[in-house]
């Protein structure tokens, strides 16, 4: 998968979160939503592995000068992630403790038009 180099980094964002979203559907997932935003913050994707909701966030760095993409999912970050979760599962009228469901993160390095793609299942 290839695409035209994005100019800044709102469209390098829409951009590497777009290639996340294909990748995971070629690995078998379900695309349900994206860019679900709450008041503490954003989930990046919504897919479904079978009956498992997926909250997928995708991080994208051309090098590894700070420590890659990976290193970019910082707690603060996960508890954001876990807060918008909830307010998805709630207005979804589903219970945030009877529904299955995992956080993965799609960290992307190097090149943007052909990254590395590292995927992690249940990240947190």
């Amino acid at each position: 998968m290839s695409w035209i180099k994005p100019q800044t980094s709102h469209s390098r964002g829409k951009a590497t979160e777009e290639f996340a979203k294909q990748y995971l559907i070629k690995q078998g997932l379900t695309f349900i939503d994206n860019n679900v935003h709450c008041r503490q913050g954003e989930i990046d994707i919504i897919m479904r592995d079978n009956d498992i909701f997926v909250f997928v966030e995708v991080k994208y760095r051309k090098n590894n000068n700070f420590g890659g993409a990976i290193s970019a999912v910082s707690q603060s970050k996960q508890n954001k992630i876990r807060h918008c979760v909830a307010f998805f599962l709630q207005k979804a009228n589903l219970n945030e403790y009877n529904t299955p469901c995992r956080f993965d993160v799609v960290a992307l390095d190097g090149d943007i038009n052909q990254p590395q793609v590292t995927w992690l299942k249940n990240a947190f």
